[in-house]
């Protein structure tokens, strides 16, 4: 995923082609696939963590 991002900027100026939208669509595919199974083996839910992460940004933009 990464390395998808970095060629974007530096092999494309920034430019997401279609081609690049899909492998980024099935890159997150993939992590959104790990996310889910790591939060069901941690009894959590996805709406949990991003409540979380929410109230986390808010604090720090707070400050």
């Amino acid at each position: 995923m990464a390395n998808i991002v970095k060629k974007i900027q530096r092999d494309a100026g920034g430019v997401i082609t279609d081609e690049t939208r899909a492998k980024l669509k099935d890159e997150l595919g993939d992590v959104l696939w790990y996310i889910s199974a790591c939060a069901d083996e941690l009894g959590l839910t996805l709406d949990e963590i991003a409540a979380y992460n929410v109230n986390k940004l808010a604090k720090r933009h707070g400050r």
